[in-house]
């Protein structure tokens, strides 16, 4: 039996059997879950993280993710069998690393590969003959390939051979309580047999099932054509939208409507834009790898550049229903206050990545809005990403009185929590992007409503 076979064979019976180590490069609204489930499914599990704050805490068993229960991450810390760390030195015992960190966007709109490679590089410092490293994070095709084999490969070893390579494309969904990393099909890819063997066997034990492919190269490009099918269809449904409300039609009684046909159209909704790591970044990343391989894009670039200009347009419509005649073209909002509800990306979820929401807050106030904001999950804006400008304000809370100091409050994440029956009795005006109040059946009785 030759050495490649044996790490191989050696490395199977370990998955098999649960003892195979498992370490998670990144403990983010990706990596922790994943951490969690492949302890959950009996595997020794080392968490790497590079924020102290954050891997103390995970140490302690606090509940970082607000939708995790409560005590999930303190069970498996009790446990023995899992617990994060700063140390870089922990991969070398670990049998199967799996890196999951972000893949943002630079400046200029084109894929930050900075954390990958840095992850890779680490991961190269301490890897060793016999492990399986799998790469997680949404990237183009061809970048595991092209970018991590050779940083992974520059002490000597060699992909397929002392050790193995994939690509998994994650496909988590924070806050959604129906499908999570269990339940969730993995989709798989390697360059070579052995890896692609190895990778679906893990999979297999902490999923319901692993779905391989051909390449990485075609598991890579799986995440990216998911995201920009969603951001070709939300940039749709808000062109929809705007068109059909220039009729008197109702975009969300003709989407409920079209949805009871069981073929051929799947329901989209509109908002105030998109957000996230995810389908705002992905087919930036899918569009910038095939102008490199001389191929266009032109309907997810017109999608990208519709989605990312719907907070301007909202922030506009509602100046139009809100300044005086005599306002200043300029800043036709100046001396109105306007509450805007939820803050973060998403429904229920402490994420304010590319959020419209903070998109939407500046565009009011450079049309001289006084702007405050109500989420429950941010009662003071710490750290807001491209936005370092709004750190440090605070949630209004939502009482009677304060929502009687608005012009205007705007429903921008539809969260669970607030009193949205409260809000109808007691605003003004209420621009409504989620059309929650017809969703909960809530008759608004105190002011206008407008849904936006």
């Amino acid at each position: 039996m030759n050495l490649e076979t044996s790490h191989h064979q050696a490395l199977r019976q370990r998955i098999a059997a649960r003892d195979a180590r498992v370490a998670v490069v990144g403990l983010g609204y990706v990596g922790l879950p994943l951490a969690l489930t492949a302890h959950d499914k009996g595997f020794d599990t080392t968490g790497l993280d590079l924020n102290p704050q954050r891997v103390a805490r995970i140490n302690q068993g606090a509940q970082v993710l607000s939708y995790l229960a409560p005590d999930r991450i303190a069970r498996a810390v009790d446990s023995g069998r899992f617990r994060a760390t700063q140390d870089a030195a922990a991969l070398a015992e670990a049998d199967i690393i799996l890196i999951c960190v972000p893949t943002p966007l630079t400046d200029s709109q084109d894929p930050d590969m900075r954390f990958v490679a840095a992850a890779a590089e680490t991961v190269a410092q301490h890897l060793r003959p016999g492990q399986l490293v799998v790469l997680e994070s949404s990237v183009w095709p061809g970048a595991t390939t092209t970018l991590v084999q050779p940083l992974l490969e520059a002490r000597g070893l060699r992909a397929g051979v002392d050790f193995f390579l994939g690509f998994s494309p994650e496909r988590e969904d924070p806050g959604n309580d129906k499908f999570d990393t269990q339940n969730i099909p993995k989709v798989v890819g390697a360059d070579d047999p052995l890896s692609l063997r190895l990778i679906e066997e893990f999979y297999r034990t902490i999923v319901t099932r692993a779905v391989p492919v051909s390449s990485t190269a075609t598991a890579e490009a799986v995440k990216l054509v998911e995201n920009s099918f969603r951001t070709v269809n939300i940039a749709l449904v808000n062109e929809l939208k705007t068109a059909l409300d220039a009729m008197g039609v109702d975009v969300w009684e003709v989407i409920d409507a079209a949805a009871t046909k069981p073929f051929g159209f799947m329901p989209f909704y509109p908002g105030p834009g998109i957000g996230g790591a995810c389908i705002p970044v992905s087919p930036a990343y899918l569009a910038w790898r095939a102008a490199d391989a001389g191929a266009d894009t032109p309907i997810i670039n017109l999608a990208r550049s519709s989605n990312d200009a719907v907070p301007g347009a909202l922030a506009r419509r509602m100046a139009e229903r809100l300044a005086p005649d005599d306002a200043d073209p300029d800043q036709p909002l100046t001396g109105q206050r306007i509450l805007l509800m939820g803050i973060a990306y998403k429904r229920d979820v402490e994420d304010t990545r590319r959020s419209p929401a903070l998109v939407l807050l500046q565009e009011l106030e450079k049309l001289g809005a006084r702007v405050d904001y109500h989420d429950p999950f941010f009662p003071r804006l710490s750290e807001v990403g491209e936005y370092p400008q709004l750190a440090g304000r605070e949630s209004v809370p939502l009482t009677a009185e304060n929502l009687n100091r608005y012009g205007a409050v705007a429903v921008i994440t539809d969260h669970s929590a607030p009193d949205y029956a409260l809000v109808a009795r007691e605003a003004a005006m209420i621009f409504d992007t989620r059309n929650v109040f017809a969703k909960k059946g809530i008759e608004v009785s105190g002011g206008r409503l407008v849904k936006l």
